[in-house]
């Protein structure tokens, strides 16, 4: 299993996961003000290792969920990336892409979202040459959406699933702001 950098921002660097992230990837899949946000109930230990072994798999063609490490600290705090956007059917919609930002409760306020957030969208625009990247954020996590809205994704549509959640996308490369 590979640990290369495969992208890095001031604060933080992104690779592929690695056994010694199943720990601290647990205790976030446990915590309920995590799992709240980010598609339900709390994860018990066997259920979030279960998903972890099935993703934890080598970064080839870039569009993956990545293991967030946090330099000053050396410390994984969490999954970030820009992965396959699937149609209605389930397949992948070529040239298009869905961004994904976890990041752990106790590093939450600090702008590592925003960071990261910021290198995945110019690494899917900019190295990928990808045409859109879409994401999704619950409408009550006032935070999240912030940050999306400060990369540049405007709201497009709302769904109902398990709560309101908005679908936000740009159809080109987005202009960040402060």
């Amino acid at each position: 299993m590979t640990t290369d950098i495969i992208l890095e921002t001031d604060r933080l660097y992104f690779r592929g996961h690695i056994l010694a992230d199943l720990d601290a990837y647990c205790v976030m899949e446990a915590d309920p003000d995590f799992r709240c946000y980010v598609g339900g109930r709390p994860r018990p230990r066997e259920e979030a290792e279960q998903r972890f072994m099935a993703g934890l798999k080598p970064v080839s063609d870039g569009l993956s969920m990545m293991a967030a490490v946090y330099k000053p600290e050396n410390k994984y705090i969490g999954r970030c990336g820009i992965y396959p956007h699937f149609n209605s059917d389930g397949r992948p919609i070529h040239g298009e892409a869905t961004l994904g930002l976890y990041i752990g409760k106790a590093y939450w306020g600090r702008g590592l979202a925003t960071e990261a957030g910021r290198a995945f969208v110019n690494y899917g625009f900019i190295q990928l040459n990808l045409s859109k990247i879409v994401t999704m954020v619950r409408v009550e996590h006032d935070a999240s959406v912030h940050v999306i809205k400060k990369l540049g994704f405007e709201l497009v549509d709302t769904v109902k699933e398990n709560g309101p959640i908005f679908i936000i996308l740009p159809s080109t490369r987005p202009g960040f702001t402060e």
